[in-house]
């Protein structure tokens, strides 16, 4: 069977209800981005938004997306850094009691947190202390990581530490592994859009994107995006929220349609639609079909607050993805 190790930013995510957008523009926060915040800012904007509605869960995008994997039965592992504190610990047990395989290292600093902020519109903007998480250096890296799996999943919010990244990928394609990359949000591909384009080239076999990421990347507009990323890898995807996504292998191209739900929050969604494309194939599904799992999963997560799904909506999910892989 295929076995799937993904690396990230272990962060703890804390979401936040918002009665308006007041908050961002207090904070001054851009809609929709990810902006990385120092101990001190994440400590005054919790502090400012005292009285939300807010829901923790462990999270980081590489993490949302091997949870996703392994709720489906796919057999996965996790390589990031915690602190020695209660969030590290929560995020450990988190990812065994979903029956993930834990490659955590630990740092005197404390475990990161993500406040991700949600606004009425499901849209969802986050503030991310990195914390323990940044510390994962590429000396912490090594070749037996990477030994028993098939496939290996990185995020691009990895970015602040571009030497991990290379050494990461580079003994992962040593062992014969499939690489997807996951890019980050697009002011963080616009800051690095270079070192972004260099690792693809070299080390992906999949790459995804939502439309502003994917022009951040490519520098086209996103109906050009697709053909400029899928020069760069064998594989690529640009996810498009509600108008659905196209994904594109040499010549085959296909437009995927959105699954229709009841949308409420946007948190985890390209995250658990990675999840999904990668379980098809695993599965060695068509290119259509890993699009439209893609679909299932990063739909039904917007059902709920967060990245984690209940049991009766992957009970749903995967009865979905059956008939799907069955078609």
């Amino acid at each position: 069977m295929s076995k799937v190790i993904g690396m990230g930013n272990a962060l703890v995510d804390v979401m936040t209800i918002l009665k308006g957008d007041r908050t961002l523009k207090e904070f001054a926060l851009p809609k929709g981005s990810m902006q990385l915040v120092s101990k001190e800012f994440s400590n005054r904007l919790l502090a400012g938004t005292l009285g939300l509605q807010k829901i923790q869960s462990s999270g980081g995008s590489a993490a949302n997306t091997i949870h996703g994997l392994a709720n489906l039965g796919i057999e996965t592992g996790f390589v990031g850094k915690i602190g020695k504190d209660n969030l590290g610990r929560f995020f450990e047990n988190d990812l065994m009691e979903n029956h993930i395989t834990p490659i955590l290292f630990h740092d005197l600093e404390e475990t990161g947190r993500s406040i991700a902020l949600i606004s009425k519109d499901s849209e969802r903007t986050m503030a991310t202390y990195l914390g323990a998480a940044v510390d994962l250096h590429e000396e912490d890296i090594s070749s037996d990581l990477f030994a028993d799996y098939l496939f290996f999943h990185v995020e691009g919010y990895l970015v602040q530490n571009r030497e991990l990244m290379r050494k990461a990928l580079r003994l992962a394609r040593s062992h014969g592994l499939t690489v997807s990359l996951d890019m980050a949000s697009f002011n963080v591909v616009a800051d690095n859009r270079d070192f972004f384009e260099e690792i693809i080239r070299e080390y992906v076999n999949v790459v995804l994107a939502n439309e502003s990421e994917a022009e951040s990347l490519t520098g086209k507009k996103p109906e050009e995006a697709l053909s400029g990323m899928a020069s760069m890898a064998e594989i690529a995807v640009i996810k498009m929220g509600r108008n659905g996504s196209v994904v594109k292998r040499g010549n085959e191209e296909h437009i995927i349609p959105i699954e229709k739900v009841n949308s409420i929050d946007s948190t985890g969604a390209g995250d658990l639609y990675a999840a999904g494309f990668l379980y098809g194939m695993c599965q060695d599904q068509s290119l259509e079909t890993c699009g439209r799992i893609g679909a299932i999963m990063g739909a039904h997560v917007t059902e709920v607050i967060g990245a984690k799904m209940g049991s009766d909506t992957w009970n749903t999910v995967k009865e979905k993805v059956s008939e799907v892989c069955s078609d």
